[in-house]
């Protein structure tokens, strides 16, 4: 007889224990007489009969349900198990911890801008923090139609909304990147206090909201990135100069082809004639001086006597010394 109640007897416990999952629901079958109740470490057990909660047990250990579970229990303390006939009783393992997930902006969100009629385009990433805080709104929102509940699951709520509350306090808090990333304490602390709001009913609660950074889409930032070393030359001719010859330095430009022959003999006469600009720059000036120079030491006509004088350096008619 003692054999057959063991076999009668069942372990109701949290199986196959899953970090990411928020809850448990162990529900596949009768409580027996004999049957013991294990909670462990970062889970409470919440006994329900009928969908109504009739006891929370929040110590970890191993227990007796007859003797010392089903006293403590509202409406089953003076249930008595019979030979063949259990308990129809579901227990709600709830994991405890506080739940850290990572979140991104689904779509780049685009901050006024007066040089873009669209706005400028950003992201944003960081990480969020929540734990279960109401069983109750938990049951009848959540647990009383699901078997369990995963972080992914909350993760879809968080995304369908977040990008709107980014929205507005990215709008409100800051004009521009160097705003954004000086406001982002309050940022993150308005968005926390409006996700915490979305999510109150579900029995969850927001315990930290992070952003970690704003930035911009890849594109973007290639462009800027390419705006900063123009401005950094300053001189576009002397900037493709230095791009070509970092890429045949790096490889990327591979001498030896007809591709890499005409690259070298392009920069080759664009250099050239740089330095022939620079020579006739350097030089013209002078040559004008000079003309003007011998210009007014060497007249035409005598001084003197005025007398044509041509080439000479004395007046042919007076003697006068012209140069």
């Amino acid at each position: 007889m003692g054999l057959f109640r063991r076999q009668l007897a069942n372990v109701v416990e949290w199986k196959e224990f899953r970090e990411d999952m928020i809850f448990y629901k162990w529900s596949n079958e009768e409580i027996k007489k004999g049957s013991r109740l294990i909670i462990r470490p970062g889970q409470d057990a919440i006994f329900l009969y009928n969908g109504k909660i009739e006891g929370i047990f929040k110590d970890e250990g191993d227990y007796d349900i007859e003797s010392q579970i089903i006293p403590f229990l509202s409406t089953l303390k003076g249930f008595k198990f019979g030979f063949n006939s259990g308990m129809r009783a579901e227990v709600l393992f709830i994991n405890t911890k506080e739940f850290i997930t990572k979140w991104g902006t689904q779509n780049a969100i685009n901050i006024p801008t007066p040089a873009l009629p669209g706005g400028l385009p950003i992201r944003a990433n960081g990480t969020v923090t929540f734990k279960v805080d109401d069983y109750i709104k938990l049951i009848d929102k959540i647990a009383g139609v699901r078997q369990s509940y995963f972080v992914e699951d909350v993760n879809l709520r968080i995304r369908a909304i977040l990008d709107q509350l980014l929205m507005k306090w990215i709008t409100k808090e800051g004009k521009d990147m160097f705003n954004l990333q000086a406001n982002s304490f309050d940022i993150s602390n308005g968005i926390k206090t409006d996700l915490g709001m979305q999510l109150f009913d579900s029995g969850l609660s927001i315990t930290a909201f992070n952003i970690m950074s704003f930035n911009y889409p890849q594109e973007i930032q290639k462009m800027i990135n390419k705006n900063a070393s123009h401005s950094m030359v300053g001189d576009v001719g002397r900037y493709q100069q230095v791009e070509m010859t970092d890429g045949i330095a790096s490889g990327k430009i591979k001498s030896g082809g007809t591709a890499a022959d005409m690259t070298g003999m392009m920069m080759g006469m664009n250099i050239a004639n740089q330095m022939m600009q620079n020579m006739n720059q350097q030089t013209s000036p002078s040559n004008q001086n000079s003309n003007t120079q011998n210009m007014g030491t060497k007249p035409n006509f005598c001084p003197n006597c005025g007398q044509k004088s041509g080439e000479a350096n004395f007046c042919p008619n007076c003697g006068q010394k012209l140069a």
